[in-house]
């Protein structure tokens, strides 16, 4: 059984933790050095200072973190306001199947409460597993920037896709 619920501050650490593993390990965040644990409490102070932001955690049934999702500016101008990017990440090693979905499931409702118009998400390519999880709640792809960023030497495309709400 898969629990959600708003992130507090006592789960930044465990949030730092999944994070911190895909910026060391994976091409999927394009963020090079690891988040100390004062980055991650500025931003979560800056993120939830706005209602329509929210970070939702996953648990597995021992109560053990296995993923975080939340929304913020999809860009910083005022015209933007009806727009937020979404993003998800599972903890590596779960044996929990599901997290993302539920995940995903929370954040949208929140969106619609929110009177969100669009939600975007940018995936570093290749990634499968995320463009299908995407595509499972009708995010649809609506760009591609290519060899728009370099990570372990390498450039790597992202994909842009868009849900209307």
């Amino acid at each position: 059984m898969i629990t959600i619920r708003l992130a507090i501050p006592d789960d930044l650490p465990q949030i730092n933790q999944i994070y911190n593993h895909y910026i060391l390990n994976t091409a999927i965040t394009f963020d090079i050095e690891p988040w100390s644990l004062e980055q991650r409490q500025h931003w979560f102070s800056q993120l939830i200072s706005n209602e329509r932001y929210r970070v939702f955690v996953a648990q597995d049934n021992t109560g053990e973190m296995i993923g975080f999702a939340y929304n913020s500016a999809y860009l910083a101008k005022a015209a933007f306001k009806d727009s937020t990017e979404l993003t998800v990440y599972t903890a590596p090693k779960t044996t929990t199947k599901g997290a993302g979905r539920v995940l995903y499931s929370k954040l949208i409702e929140h969106l619609k409460q929110h009177q969100f118009h669009r939600a975007y998400a940018l995936i570093t390519l290749p990634n499968k597993p995320s463009l299908r999880l995407h595509q499972q709640y009708g995010f649809e792809q609506v760009g591609l920037m290519n060899q728009v960023g370099v990570k372990f030497d390498q450039h790597h495309d992202v994909a842009l896709l868009e849900l209307a709400l």
